[in-house]
């Protein structure tokens, strides 16, 4: 009916009208971001899907980066960073997972990889150990158990050696299981938010 479209059509104005204020508003809201000195990110309060993408806009417009952060579509938030601030893997990570971004702690744990791989690279430097007298399991029992008994005990051994120990450096991934279950779950809702 003709009242039918004409009422679709105010509604269509008015949701065109609200978008454009909307952005507006967004668009003051950034400037003053920007003329603000002490503030490297600026963390928007939750909004809707058509919102978000206004803002992230604006911020592109603006020469901004910007993320949006929150697991389910209430909650989830924009944030925008000024260029030279924009974040590492390690603070989106952190956000990601609905953290505090901490610079003095990531710092702290940088340092303390790094650390760990200069001594990994001293180890590697010095070379294996010079052979010293055969202090080898088999001869050093051989005598007592024979050898068949003895090449089995050293077979176990080894295979404890190549499995107990695994220096830190070379576990890359920190994350305790239910840290990476969380991510893998965050991921997938993601992937369906976004399908």
């Amino acid at each position: 009916s003709p009242e039918q479209a004409a009422r679709m059509k105010k509604l269509q104005e008015q949701e065109k009208r609200q978008k454009v204020e909307f952005r507006k508003r967004m668009e003051q809201e950034v400037s003053q971001f920007i003329q603000a000195t002490g503030e490297p990110r600026r963390r928007f309060q939750p909004m809707n899907k058509i919102e978000r993408s206004i803002l992230h806009d604006v911020a592109e417009v603006a020469g901004l980066t910007s993320f949006s952060f929150g697991d389910d579509e209430d909650s989830r938030y924009v944030m925008v960073f000024k260029k030279e601030f924009a974040p590492s893997d390690e603070e989106l990570d952190a956000y990601r997972r609905g953290e505090e971004w901490d610079p003095a702690r990531a710092e702290e744990r940088r340092r303390l990889r790094e650390l760990a791989a200069q001594q990994e690279e001293a180890e590697l430097e010095r070379g294996p150990t010079p052979p010293g007298p055969p202090n080898d399991y088999k001869d050093k029992y051989r005598h007592l158990i024979g050898s068949d008994a003895a090449k089995a005990a050293a077979r176990t051994m080894e295979a404890n050696k190549a499995y107990g120990c695994v220096p830190v450096a070379n576990k890359r991934d920190t994350r305790s299981i239910e840290e990476a279950m969380n991510e893998i779950r965050a991921k997938k809702r993601l992937r369906q938010a976004e399908d």
